[in-house]
């Protein structure tokens, strides 16, 4: 699958390695982006379809 977000796609590499403090970076910082309204809500929208769709440590 194809994520348009950088965000998205850095956290799909990091979860694929295996890499759980980056994977927990990335989600704070999309939650909080969210949260104070700056993004529309298709960066969360897209994180947590990857996060149904990658299992951890799947690409190491």
């Amino acid at each position: 699958m194809q994520y348009k977000h950088k965000s998205v796609r850095d956290y799909v590499a990091a979860k694929k390695r295996g890499d759980r403090q980056a994977t927990d970076r990335i989600v704070a910082e999309v939650t909080a982006r969210f949260n104070t309204r700056q993004t529309d809500g298709s960066e969360a929208a897209e994180l947590l379809e990857a996060t149904m769709a990658v299992k951890f440590g799947e690409g190491a």
